[in-house]
């Protein structure tokens, strides 16, 4: 949901997506090529398998003892934002957009900070691309009401952190519940 309303907010030329080896990989590239298309955005999808490093729920695994919450992927916003730019450097792109959100914080590479610290890291490199999060201060209520994304593309997103299909209990698909019972939205 949060990138969809980023997505449609911010128009950015082009929206990647990383397969990483996450088990909803399929229905996350499903749901960003829809939205994509309706949008007009060109879609990248970037495929590498890092499955054996994973934890948590995203990973079928038991989440390792610093996990924050169970669907905790080791320093995997840090390697989404490189994999994103390892793409996009060779097409001019100066500036990755990220989802981070107010109620992300709970996590390190949700924070202000992490978000500083890895657009100073990237723009040391060959390309200067800058990282931000235009979001980091909304919720995700606020971001989708701010980007008055309408409903009927806001319905492709997939939440669910172990399915390809939702599973409704993951805190994935709860947040997602959540969001819509906020915004006026019966999800069921």
């Amino acid at each position: 949901m949060d990138s969809i309303a980023l997505g449609y907010w911010m128009r950015p030329a082009f929206a990647v997506t990383i397969d990483y080896g996450q088990r909803p990989a399929a229905a996350e590239v499903r749901a960003a090529s829809g939205v994509a298309d309706a949008l007009q955005i060109e879609h990248i999808v970037v495929r590498a398998d890092l499955s054996e490093l994973g934890s948590g729920d995203l990973a079928k695994t038991a989440a390792i003892g610093v996990a924050p919450v169970s669907e905790w992927w080791p320093f995997r916003n840090q390697m989404l934002v490189t994999l994103a730019a390892m793409r996009t450097v060779s097409l001019g792109v100066e500036r990755l957009l990220i989802g981070s959100l107010k109620t992300d914080q709970k996590h390190a590479d949700g924070r202000r900070e992490f978000v500083e610290a890895i657009s100073a890291l990237q723009s040391l490199q060959e390309g200067k691309i800058a990282v931000h999060a235009p979001a980091i201060d909304l919720t995700a209520v606020e971001l989708i009401k701010q980007s008055q994304v309408p409903m009927d593309i806001l319905a492709w997103a997939h939440s669910c952190h172990v399915a390809n299909y939702a599973c409704g209990t993951c805190r994935g698909c709860r947040k997602h519940y959540e969001t819509l019972q906020e915004l006026g939205v019966d999800p069921y």
